[in-house]
């Protein structure tokens, strides 16, 4: 069923397809690029290997736009300046990402900047406001390789386990995007907790 998705699905330029969403997703949360990610690797599960995406690169093409993602509005909050300062000082949600995002890369942590990953809106939220305050490339990167990471192979492996389980169908597509989205306000949830005391 998934054939009437069009051809880009069976063509090489689903990578690139994939690739730009999830960079520019950071910048416009609104874009669908996890629901882009599993319908691309529940075609991979219905397919032959020469004419669909295959899975690893699919899950590596994912990982690494997040991160190249998250880069970009790090740098571009960093050298943001008095202006965006002011926009994040406004924003009740920004600033109080940054505070805990702070607290957490200064206790050697970043657990936040993987959960953010899966929150709506979250990634933009934690990348913006590492940047704006400042915090270290040394420290930020690891985080954002791991979340990149882990939300590019959840997302893969709910589109293909999808497949297996439920055919190559919109149905099996719509239960994993269920469940991503899912994944996604336990994720935002858990980030609107507040910090146990330590």
């Amino acid at each position: 069923m998934l054939e009437h998705v069009g051809s880009l699905l069976g063509s090489p330029w689903i990578y690139a397809v994939v690739a730009l969403s999830v960079l520019f997703d950071v910048f416009l949360p609104v874009l669908p690029s996890g629901v882009l990610v599993i319908t691309a690797a529940t075609a991979a599960a219905a397919g032959s290997a020469a004419d669909v995406p295959d899975i690893l690169v699919l899950t590596l093409c994912a990982a690494t736009a997040s991160v190249l993602g998250d880069l970009a509005a790090w740098r571009l909050a960093w050298r943001g300046g008095e202006r965006l300062d002011r926009a994040i000082s406004r924003s009740r949600r920004l600033t109080t990402a940054q505070e805990r995002l702070g607290t957490a890369l200064a206790r050697g942590g970043g657990a936040l900047v993987v959960l953010a990953r899966f929150a709506p809106a979250g990634r933009s939220v934690v990348s913006l406001g590492a940047g704006a305050a400042h915090r270290r490339a040394r420290d930020f990167l690891p985080w954002s390789a791991l979340a990149g990471l882990t939300w590019a192979t959840y997302s893969v492996a709910l589109g293909w386990f999808g497949a297996q389980w439920l055919g190559a169908s919109w149905l099996g597509t719509a239960v994993s995007v269920g469940a991503l989205f899912g994944a996604g306000a336990g994720a935002a949830y858990l980030m609107r907790r507040e910090p146990r005391a330590s």
